[in-house]
């Protein structure tokens, strides 16, 4: 019987014609219920936010490439951004979990992923490097900002998303900051150890990145 249900549903879900072959003939199912409930303007912005977190996600690669190299030899560096890279790319991933949840991932991701922006050329330094890792961050941040903002008090429409607002709140606020709050720090130690160690001030805190020590 199992074998003959499975039979049944193959041939029903295949069409097959010269030209194209095997094709799965079985529409998506119609869900009347009105259950979405986002706004336009929330879904805008949550799609820009992925396109951002992607672009971070490429601008930190693209940085701990560059410090990885041989003629550059900082791995502590690398493995920051490279960390950095991942942690942004997880966050878009979550976005885009936020949105499947919400039914309001409707056209796919194909136009959230290609093309994005390119990626500006690699630092001049390593206090650079992380001056730009903070000033990409202080930008995810006020992205996200806008996004509680927009949703909580949308213009064209009288309904509070107050989870989609606790959610980036909780979930990628309090990391943002604390983020930022770090490669403050690190940007801090880093100019005071130029200042007295001068060429060695890279080599000194490459190894404390790589042994975690900041």
């Amino acid at each position: 019987m199992k074998v003959f249900c499975a039979l049944l549903f193959a041939l029903s879900c295949i069409h097959i014609s010269a030209g194209d072959g095997l094709k799965c003939t079985l529409k998506p199912t119609d869900i009347n219920v009105p259950w979405r409930d986002m706004v336009d303007p929330c879904i805008k912005l949550l799609e820009a936010q992925v396109k951002l977190e992607l672009y971070a996600a490429m601008k930190y690669m693209s940085m701990g490439a560059h410090f990885g190299q041989d003629k550059v030899n900082l791995p502590g560096f690398s493995k920051t951004f490279y960390d950095n890279a991942n942690e942004e790319r997880d966050h878009a991933k979550k976005v885009l979990q936020y949105l499947l949840m919400r039914g309001e991932l409707t056209r796919g991701v194909t136009h959230l992923i290609q093309p994005l922006k390119e990626v500006s050329e690699p630092p001049t330094s390593t206090l650079q490097a992380l001056k730009d890792a903070l000033a990409l961050e202080a930008q995810v941040t006020r992205a996200l900002r806008e996004i509680i903002q927009v949703c909580e008090e949308p213009k064209d429409s009288n309904f509070n998303d107050y989870h989609l607002a606790d959610y980036l709140t909780t979930d990628f606020l309090d990391e943002q900051y604390k983020g930022q709050r770090q490669l403050a720090e690190r940007i801090a130690t880093l100019g005071k150890m130029v200042h007295t160690q001068g060429a060695l001030a890279d080599f000194i805190m490459d190894q404390k990145l790589m042994k975690g020590e900041i």
